[in-house]
């Protein structure tokens, strides 16, 4: 494992691998969300899934991507209906959110998105 500089947590060498292929204008976008997500969810396993970097608490937390034109994310279904209202001006589908890179990383959204996570990974491991 790798030690990313943005973070005390080792970067798994895959993930390591595909930040070290991630365009500049894309990857400072991406170190911050990991850093989001590293700070709301520290139990979090990350991996590679899906060609993408990922974190997993009992099943999958989210995914996150660079895109032509922007950063994905994509937390499940279940957030993005529950945050329907916050994310009105972002495109996005029935498991992912668009974030334009022409526009700010909306960072408290993120951080309250991947907390609702870690919610319902706690009561769901409850059950």
């Amino acid at each position: 494992m790798n030690t990313n500089a943005d973070s005390l947590k080792p970067m798994p060498n895959e993930v390591q691998a595909f930040f070290g292929s991630v365009a500049p204008e894309q990857l400072e976008r991406m170190q911050k969300i990991r850093a989001i997500i590293l700070e709301e969810a520290p139990l979090a396993t990350e991996r590679l899934a899906y060609g993408m970097p990922s974190f997993y608490w009992g099943g999958p937390l989210v995914y996150y991507a660079p895109c032509k034109g922007y950063t994905g994310f994509y937390p499940t279904p279940e957030p993005i209906l529950h945050f329907k209202g916050a994310l009105k001006n972002f495109k996005q589908s029935k498991g992912s959110i668009h974030f334009p890179l022409n526009k700010p990383l909306p960072e408290e959204l993120i951080r309250d998105i991947v907390r609702y996570q870690v919610e319902r990974k706690q009561t769901q491991s409850k059950d």
